[in-house]
């Protein structure tokens, strides 16, 4: 899952907007950054296959020091406690890290283990069994989570229009046809690996620091809107 896991940070952040957007948003795509520099360092091993649908085109082989139920709940803990300074802030940037794990689940390919090397394996394969119709269904998904973000904002005056739009760029970006997994899967070795690592680490990096920012500056515009209000109704009462 790709565009899904940044729906969710968005509808986590409506839900708790006092909260800041860094430890969702990136908290939600926390073991991908970590898976890609992992395939890098070669810990975690992916091998091309242009069959592999929808959008990956990579056989996951092994992920299991990033995306195996133990590995998701330590490096989730280790995620949160990056801000225990507010402990409310710790738990849910842990929630958002291991709300990957569990969004991956329907969708991965029997590649998620129990704990790193271990002979069971997880993952009710959407990707293997619906192919191009599991991209669309993570779309729907992701719709319905940005629709409640966008209706739980607009309550408090908060618009979601550019964060909507950065992630309906990025839906179509990771399609089928545009993905640039395909590009990096037709590599030779080693350079196929390192590419798909890079891009699924920059793939959350790039799109998340500019999703951070937009729903933070979202977010102070309507903070900004009752002062602008009283002022306006301050400066009309003067000229009455």
């Amino acid at each position: 899952m790709y565009i899904g896991h940044f729906a969710i940070a968005m509808a986590l952040k409506a839900r708790h907007p006092d909260v800041p957007a860094l430890p969702i948003v990136f908290g939600a795509g926390f073991l991908d950054i970590l898976d890609g520099l992992f395939i890098m360092l070669g810990w975690d091993r992916v091998t091309p296959n242009l069959l592999a649908g929808p959008y990956l085109f990579f056989d996951l082989r092994f992920i299991d020091w990033d995306h195996s139920l133990l590995a998701a709940l330590f490096w989730s803990a280790i995620w949160g406690a990056f801000f225990l300074r507010d402990r409310r802030v710790a738990a849910l940037a842990f929630a958002a890290s291991f709300s990957h794990f569990l969004a991956d689940w329907p969708v991965h390919n029997n590649d998620l283990a129990l704990y790193p090397h271990a002979e069971t394996h997880w993952g009710y394969g959407l990707w293997g069994k619906l192919g191009t119709a599991s991209w669309v269904l993570e779309g729907v998904f992701s719709a319905a989570l940005v629709a409640y973000a966008w209706v739980a904002s607009a309550r408090r005056g908060v618009g979601l229009l550019w964060p909507s739009i950065v992630l309906v760029v990025l839906f179509i970006a990771l399609s089928p046809w545009l993905s640039p997994m395909k590009l990096a899967a037709g590599l030779n070795e080693p350079w196929a690996h390192l590419l798909q690592g890079l891009l699924t680490t920059l793939g959350f990096v790039v799109p998340g620091a500019l999703l951070i920012a937009l729903l933070e500056k979202a977010q102070s515009a309507a903070g900004m809107r009752p002062s602008q209000r009283n002022g306006d109704a301050a400066l009309s009462g003067s000229a009455e």
